[in-house]
């Protein structure tokens, strides 16, 4: 047995002598550990959920009215610029002939002008809100699934969303009240009544149209009852190649903007990176919120080093009469900081699989990205944090217990 084994024992030893006060002060880094890492593996699950959904449309460019508060995402900086005519929020049909010629330049394009407006609605006394969308029924399939249901045949056929349908208890058949039952003024939509034909399948977030809370119906119908002929609240444009991306996006904005901003252009890549940034941020400010147990536990693994090298000033200086090295005194001390690190770390990495699995679920609603290595890296990471923290603070009391006088060690009592 060599002399760093009986360091190392020595250190073991006081660890389980003093197992009460030693668990204490692991619990604070399991606590710190479990923190960070749930907060991180949340965060990477949200990003990477994020990301696949709005992957998926990534096809897609968004053009919607210049209201003067910023400029679109497209390429050398497009939009920026106040609107031409602050009342005029909508894209006219002019701006929409625009956009159809410079769609007809590629192959298999897909020009798809809608209506929106966030409206009340009742189902059989339930109360509540939902996006009504008016789109041209002819393009709806390439748009959407159904999975229940078909596609409307009479003009008060409407489609209604999944998450809205399971909200109200929807069915193929049932009729929903849209608008208000007491028109007070202007603004106020009298109420009409539709008839659900079809219920959507589920879509999760989408950069181009978010359908699960959303009613659509065929734009005769939206306009009819709630006004608006030809003013569309949103363009997209689907490329049939995605490499025409850039290009479609330059042509747009000069057929639109081309004297000033007037209609902000953006893609699906543009929004996620945005969306990104901001769940990095987000996870960023909550991890070192968690970070503050960590320093919480650092200082009571401070206290609990100190305390030791107290109570074992005779044992130093025993050791240090016959011919121990001060470094294997610090060696020592860093053991024990090390193997309390090394404890909270092994049990907070557990808690926190455990936690950040049940915390995934429960804050995204799917599991899917937890096992990948984006998610899971967080739990060594913590690891790492937890015992660096732990070494760290045994360091000064390491360092004091290799500097005591052995004669003045040896008469303490």
């Amino acid at each position: 047995m060599n002399l760093g084994d009986i360091f190392l024992e020595l250190s073991i030893r006081n660890v389980r002598l003093n197992f009460l006060r030693s668990l204490l002060a692991a619990i604070g880094i399991v606590i710190g550990v479990v923190a960070i890492t749930s907060i991180g593996i949340m965060g990477a699950n949200m990003t990477l959920s994020v990301t696949a959904e709005l992957s998926e449309s990534g096809n897609v460019i968004m053009m919607t009215p210049d209201s003067g508060g910023g400029g679109g995402s497209g390429p050398g900086g497009m939009g920026g610029g106040s609107s031409s005519d602050e009342e005029d929020e909508y894209i006219d049909k002019t701006q929409l002939r625009k956009i159809e010629q410079i769609a007809t330049t590629g192959e298999n394009n897909l020009v798809i002008p809608l209506y929106s407006a966030s409206e009340n609605i009742e189902v059989s006394g339930m109360e509540g809100r939902a996006t009504i969308y008016g789109i041209d029924m002819n393009i709806v399939p390439e748009l959407v699934d159904i999975e229940d249901g078909s596609m409307p045949l009479s003009t008060s056929g409407v489609l209604v969303g999944s998450t809205l349908a399971e909200r109200y208890e929807l069915k193929v058949g049932s009729r929903i009240k849209v608008g208000d039952e007491e028109v007070e003024d202007d603004d106020d939509i009298p109420q009409f009544t539709v008839r659900v034909t079809g219920i959507l399948e589920e879509k999760g977030m989408s950069s181009d149209l978010s359908t699960d809370n959303a009613i659509i119906m065929d734009e005769s119908l939206y306009t009819g009852h709630l006004g608006g002929e030809y003013e569309y609240d949103q363009v997209n444009l689907i490329a049939g190649d995605i490499d025409d991306i850039w290009q479609l996006e330059e042509d747009l904005d000069y057929a639109l903007n081309y004297r000033e901003d007037e209609v902000q252009i953006q893609d699906s890549g543009s929004m996620l990176e945005r969306i990104s940034e901001t769940l990095g941020t987000m996870t960023s400010f909550m991890s070192a919120i968690g970070a503050i147990s960590l320093l919480v536990a650092a200082v009571s693994i401070f206290n609990v080093m100190m305390m030791s090298v107290t109570e074992r000033i005779k044992e130093i200086g025993i050791l240090r009469s016959i011919g121990t090295r001060r470094s294997e005194i610090r060696k020592m001390f860093l053991y024990e900081s090390m193997l309390l690190g090394v404890i909270g770390a092994v049990i907070g990495a557990i808690a926190s699989f455990i936690g950040g699995y049940i915390l995934t679920y429960g804050m995204i609603g799917t599991t899917e990205y937890f096992f990948m290595p984006g998610s899971l890296m967080y739990i060594p990471l913590g690891m790492v944090i937890g015992i660096a923290i732990c070494i760290l603070s045994g360091v000064y009391p390491a360092y004091r217990a290799s500097c005591l006088d052995p004669i003045e060690a040896l008469r303490s009592e």
